[in-house]
């Protein structure tokens, strides 16, 4: 059956809030999502009786989800979600939280993802990803992300004729964005030397194509225009979402996302295509995985990624500027949070706020999402289409 898609007219997303993030913290994920809503609140002169609405995304909060963060935080909504679903978690929260301000479930829907970073918060978050992975690789002495994307990042290199300089050029240009971003992790400059000859982590990984983990926050609102318009709050509009689960299982290593099945139908219903978008903010825990979203997003056909790559330039005043603020290759992952970032800093464009340098033409751009990654790939994959709307 084929799915057409309700507008999100009447919905507007704003406010975005990011966190500085800090390499390890002593504190709790509750902490750093209460440090989100501090300064959210301070922006926009939201008072906790204005929030109806919330969603939590964190890896680190357990045991509590979105009910114990609401208590913990004070506040009282009519409607919540949890969304434990990584990189995708911030394209599905506003979808999420879209259709409840659309239906009248809620007016103001505060979107927040939050993580900490001990120094042994990644072996307990592994501990307990997934069952999949406690039962099926674990036993076998596979376990964590770097051994599961370099089996992704192989096969892809194989199969679209890749090389590591293809992945470079991602990850300099990211690295060049992100000295533009005084709150990024990593600042000193890339070059591709310095990428090739990296310290080897998994074949065929090197330390410039995995991120750093850390600990901070993310947050974003979704309301009404007219509520957005009350408290003087700049907005943007939604043109167009997708998003699956589970996609291709019959596929025996990831080399696609779910984006296939879905991008006809994300294209059409915003009335646009590739070739307007001024940016894109997509999930980048590795380059590989930037590549299969540029591809399977429609940036190139199907088997052109290489020669896409080595077209294009994905730095702030190139001709298809990409997580600009550095993205987690160089900002930092801060957990679920990493998967809320490229939604933030798409808002902060769209609105001329960015963390680092603006890009000129800044008015439509395109987020894309990727999580809960088992053995040989991700699960989750989402992506939307925002435009500007007001500027106040």
């Amino acid at each position: 059956m084929k799915h057409y898609q309700k507008s999100y007219e009447g919905v507007s997303l704003c406010s975005p809030i990011t966190i500085p993030y800090k390499r390890y913290s002593p504190e709790s994920a509750h902490w750093w999502a209460g440090a989100a809503l501090k300064e959210l609140r301070l922006q926009t002169n939201l008072t906790s009786n204005d929030i109806d609405g919330v969603i939590f995304s964190s890896f680190s909060s357990n045991p509590d989800t979105v009910v114990g963060i609401v208590q913990h935080l004070g506040l009282s909504p009519t409607w919540m979600d949890n969304i434990p679903t990584g990189g995708a978690s911030g394209v599905m929260a506003i979808r999420r939280a879209a259709r409840a301000v659309q239906s009248g479930d809620a007016n103001i829907v505060v979107c927040i993802a939050a993580d900490t970073n001990h120094i042994d918060s990644f072996q307990k978050t592994l501990d307990t990803f997934s069952r999949f992975s406690q039962d099926a690789t674990y036993p076998y002495g596979q376990g964590g992300p770097n051994a599961t994307f370099a089996i992704i990042t192989e096969y892809f290199m194989r199969k679209f004729n890749l090389t590591r300089e293809e992945f470079g050029k991602i990850a300099i240009a990211q690295r060049h964005n992100a000295r533009t971003n005084p709150i990024a992790l990593m600042q000193k400059p890339l070059n591709m030397s310095q990428y090739l000859d990296a310290k080897p982590i998994a074949n065929p990984l090197h330390l410039f194509d995995c991120v750093m983990p850390c600990a901070g926050a993310e947050a974003f609102v979704v309301t009404s225009p007219e509520i957005a318009e009350k408290f003087s709050l700049s907005t943007v509009k939604i043109l167009s979402t997708i998003e699956r689960h589970n996609a291709f299982p019959e596929d025996h290593i990831q080399y696609r996302g779910g984006w296939v099945k879905d991008i006809d139908n994300l294209w059409a219903t915003s009335n646009h295509s590739p070739s307007d978008i001024n940016f894109a903010q997509v999930y980048d825990d590795y380059p590989a995985i930037v590549a299969m979203q540029l591809q399977d997003l429609g940036f190139c056909e199907n088997g052109e990624i290489k020669q896409f790559i080595n077209n294009t330039d994905f730095t702030i005043l190139g001709n298809l500027p990409l997580n600009t603020n550095g993205g987690q290759l160089s900002a930092g992952q801060a957990g679920a949070a990493g998967g809320y970032q490229n939604v933030t800093e798409a808002l902060r464009q769209c609105m001329k706020q960015p963390l680092g340098q603006q890009i000129p033409n800044s008015t439509t751009g395109l987020i894309s999402g990727f999580g809960m990654v088992n053995y040989d790939r991700g699960v989750c994959t989402g992506a939307a289409i925002i435009k500007i709307d007001k500027i106040r």
